[in-house]
């Protein structure tokens, strides 16, 4: 990682894909990802980690079993580790996560819709 300025607007307006987080930053041992979304992700858990995800636009659902988040322009959620959850986006999101590095996107279950981390 370079020490240059980062700026969060400019990364999300480099993205086009939908799903597809970019690493913007890293401290210590977490990755500073941009990402948007658009439509039902996948169902799963990080067994052992918590995953924070910051709105900067557009509005995201984050359903949980029991409950579904709802989160606007400059909210923040923590998923705690091991809590199933799928993010849902009914309009176009960007947002901004928080995870350990090496946290892969699908968590425990896996499949067609797991990225390997893209650098911006």
């Amino acid at each position: 990682m370079t020490n240059d300025v980062r700026n969060i607007a400019d990364a999300l307006d480099l993205i086009s894909e939908h799903w597809q987080p970019r690493r913007l930053s890293s401290v210590n041992d977490y990755d500073m990802k941009v990402v948007k979304l658009l439509g039902e992700f996948v169902w799963h858990t990080h067994p052992d980690t918590d995953e924070l995800f910051m709105v900067r636009s557009g509005h995201l659902i984050i359903q949980l079993r029991d409950r579904d988040v709802h989160l606007g322009p400059d909210d923040i959620f923590v998923v705690p580790a091991g809590v199933e959850h799928c993010p849902r986006a009914v309009e176009e999101v960007s947002a901004l996560l928080f995870e350990p590095k090496g946290t892969v996107n699908t968590g425990d279950v896996g499949g067609d819709r797991t990225v390997a981390l893209q650098e911006l």
